[in-house]
């Protein structure tokens, strides 16, 4: 089985990917890990979007593949991506689905102040579950581009909705 969390900046997915992970003995693989551990070194000073997608893709690419091997040994994992778009959600989706591998998401369905509220705590505290200061222009970027999934999809992927 192979468990996808979807939700919007300050969701809360990377805490409830662990969690969850812990509770079903799965690998948690979390793009912001991967990005942070792999690829913060060499950041360009300026922020580009073309440079930060190129190396999400790789990261995905190669988290979804260890998912799929983990996934053909009986070993869950789940998929800490952000997943914000309902065509990213399928392009993880489809090559499990593929495989004859079960595939649950799970939609973090948190209002947008108090995701702001997370994030601004987040920032201030920079506890465990802290990458990177989220700014508010970064935030209400994301915002333009979150597409919550609707009940089509939810049902094709198994998907639960979470709101605390």
């Amino acid at each position: 089985m192979i468990h996808l969390v979807c939700g919007s900046t300050g969701a809360g997915k990377t805490t409830y990917a662990g969690k969850l992970s812990r509770q079903l003995g799965a690998l948690h693989l979390s793009i912001d890990d991967w990005m942070v551990g792999l690829f913060t070194p060499d950041k360009p000073e300026r922020p580009n979007w073309q440079w930060i997608d190129e190396r999400v893709m790789r990261c995905e690419s190669r988290m979804v593949t260890t998912a799929l091997q983990l996934g053909h040994l009986g070993v869950p994992s789940v998929l800490d991506l952000g997943l914000q778009r309902a065509d990213q959600r399928q392009r993880v989706a489809a090559p499990a689905m593929a495989a004859g591998l079960g595939v649950h998401l799970h939609f973090l369905d948190i209002d947008a102040r108090e995701r702001w509220r997370r994030v601004e705590g987040r920032n201030h505290e920079q506890g465990e579950t802290f990458r990177l200061t989220v700014t508010r222009p970064m935030f209400d970027f994301i915002e333009t581009i979150w597409q919550p999934p609707g009940a089509d999809e939810m049902a094709a992927l198994n998907g639960v909705r979470v709101t605390a």
